[in-house]
């Protein structure tokens, strides 16, 4: 290589290669593997001024249009477009750009919209109609591109779905109607709910927001694109359309509403969810869960006086009631550890 390297200083590494026929990635990886068993770095010359750029003051009128007030907004091939519709040649594309980077000016030059910063909701309920969260789904209908829309509000500390409505339209005005129905059934009082759910347009409306501000009912929306800000509606239809009986398609609005009719009595009158102590979401809703838990454990210590060694002597326990229903709850901080306690 060192034939090379000696020839490099008058012609460069690539022709050098070329009029020698070696690899010019060989010599790369040799002249590289020598100056790591040297200990030493390669020392680069400073790359001399082509002769084709643009000189000091070029640069500097150049620059000076670009920064000016016309072109400030504009990326440099609209720049340099728009020069050389006016008969003007200041520079190259690529020119422009390497000028404004060395002058720290590469960046999105236009105003951008800008996002505003949504708060993750953090809701907790620990009782029946504190929070409600509320969403809508399709249904598909007897044809290719025909679907029918299903309302479902449904309280997340009992499960328990207190209004639900099928119409053919999502539309405002429908979810207005169904809210201020389930609101004047549940015998709410003013200022003692809350209201959850996404960001669709319906979800959204002034409309809905009005009613919503007359009824003293407060209102909480889920974060763009964050499917676990509304955790409870999601789970509800996943259990709607996961049953067995769930068809693939409806053949009209009315086999829908008849078949929600049956899947909702059973949802909230015989269903067992396990969030909730396997209760029923009617026994919690209405406030009987501490009794049926008690007849639970009636049962349970009968069977454990019976046969207390099937137990292994330890005497069962029904499933916990709910206490709570957290949509995002707060996390934990971590507990410094004291160096008393790390002995400890």
């Amino acid at each position: 290589m060192d034939g090379i390297d000696c020839l490099e200083f008058s012609v460069g590494v690539v022709r050098a290669c070329a009029a020698l026929g070696v690899n010019r990635a060989r010599v790369y990886r040799v002249r590289t593997r020598r100056c790591h068993l040297a200990g030493a770095h390669v020392r680069r010359g400073r790359r001399p001024q082509p002769p084709l750029a643009l000189t000091g003051a070029e640069k500097d009128a150049l620059l000076l249009v670009l920064n000016s007030a016309r072109f400030v907004d504009m990326a440099p091939a609209s720049i340099h477009a728009t020069l050389l519709d006016e008969g003007r040649y200041l520079g190259s594309v690529r020119t422009m750009y390497r000028l404004l980077a060395s002058n720290a000016a590469v960046r999105e030059r236009r105003n951008q919209l800008t996002h505003p910063v949504y708060a993750k909701p953090e809701l907790l309920a620990t009782g029946a109609c504190e929070v409600w969260s509320w969403d809508i789904t399709k249904l598909k209908g007897p044809a290719k591109w025909t679907c029918f829309h299903l309302y479902v509000i449904l309280d997340i500390f009992s499960r328990y779905v207190v209004g639900w409505m099928i119409a053919a339209q999502e539309h405002a005005e429908l979810a207005e109607q169904l809210i201020a129905d389930t609101v004047a059934k549940q015998n709410i009082e003013p200022g003692t709910l809350t209201l959850h759910a996404d960001r669709g347009t319906s979800m959204r409306s002034k409309a809905v927001a009005q009613l919503l501000v007359d009824l003293q009912v407060t209102k909480t929306h889920s974060r763009p694109h964050v499917s676990d800000d509304n955790p409870y509606s999601e789970a509800q239809f996943r259990t709607l359309k996961y049953r067995p009986d769930f068809p693939d398609r409806f053949g009209s609005i009315e086999d829908a509403r008849a078949h929600c009719q049956r899947f909702f009595h059973w949802y909230n009158t015989e269903h067992r969810h396990s969030g909730i102590g396997f209760m029923t979401p009617e026994i919690v809703h209405y406030g009987r869960a501490t009794e049926v838990h008690r007849q639970r454990a009636a049962a349970l210590n009968a069977a454990f006086d019976r046969h207390p060694m099937r137990f292994k002597g330890v005497a069962p326990q029904p499933p916990a009631l709910p206490i709570a229903a957290w949509i995002n709850p707060p996390k934990k901080e971590a507990q410094p550890t004291t160096p008393n306690s790390a002995a400890l």
